[in-house]
């Protein structure tokens, strides 16, 4: 047998995380299609049987949209959901079950994109296990009402983080997006935010939102948009506004399922 001391400590499967610690910027994780700039990528546009097709939709180029855009990855139970949320046939339980799983891979995305340190602890069987911690300073915005929707999900992961409100709706006349109402926690310029709206078809909404918390000095890099659906327009318009800000989303498509918050709540 060897004579050198055995090391019992566990090391966390996922080992790239360590490479940060609590006293650094957290570098934003890159999923499905962050790229830069300069590359020349396309979203494929995809529709479901259901919805009417246009031959002048094109695949979508993220050459002007840039790594600030993420997508969840692909996979065949991801466009299961999106089908089902899609297709007109869908009845409102299957439509609410089917979004609410949506919505929950979304939010477990949107935890991983956050800021952790470093930890060592204990198993039961007497062995240290090196992993990592979420830091403390998050919190969730909704933007009303469909970004209710999304909720219930973050508070699964996070039973006791905090969520604020934001309701803005289009004026009758000019059709520009106006603040009706906005309650956050007193410190959340000190938090990072995870704003919650689950469909993004022109971006005026959000980036009004966004507008709103940067009156209560939240800086727009320690933003992160939760989403569903997004527009090429919409995706586009809140970056050229926000650089700073990360959007994550499963899907990036011309025709945005925007029935979304009818469906969900019965008022259609």
């Amino acid at each position: 047998l060897s004579s050198n001391p055995i090391d019992l400590r566990m090391p966390c499967h996922n080992q790239q995380v360590n490479t940060v610690s609590s006293g650094q910027e957290h570098p934003m994780k890159q999923v499905r299609f962050a790229t830069s700039s300069s590359s020349n990528v396309s979203v494929p546009a995809v529709l479901s049987n259901s919805e009417p097709s246009d031959d002048n939709i094109q695949p979508v180029s993220l050459e002007d949209v840039g790594p600030q855009l993420k997508l969840l990855p692909l996979n065949d139970q991801i466009r299961e959901l999106q089908t089902i949320i899609r297709d007109k046939t869908t009845s409102r339980g299957d439509f609410v079950f089917c979004a609410d799983r949506l919505i929950r891979l979304v939010v477990e995305e949107g935890l991983n994109q956050l800021p952790y340190s470093e930890c060592t602890v204990t198993t039961p069987t007497g062995y240290k296990y090196e992993g990592v911690k979420f830091e403390r300073g998050n919190c969730g915005v909704s933007i009303m009402r469909s970004g209710e929707a999304m909720e219930q999900g973050l508070r699964d992961c996070c039973r006791s983080i905090r969520i604020g409100k934001i309701l803005i709706q289009s004026d009758e006349e000019t059709q520009k997006a106006k603040v009706y109402y906005a309650k956050f926690p007193p410190d959340v310029y000190r938090r990072k935010v995870l704003l919650m709206y689950p469909i993004l078809s022109t971006g005026n909404t959000v980036i009004e939102a966004v507008r709103v918390l940067i009156e209560h000095r939240v800086q727009p890099k320690h933003i992160i948009l939760l989403s569903l659906f997004s527009t090429p327009h919409g995706a586009k318009s809140i970056i050229q506004e926000f650089p700073d800000i990360t959007i994550l989303t499963t899907e990036v498509h011309p025709v945005a399922p925007t029935h979304f918050g009818q469906r969900y709540f019965g008022t259609d």
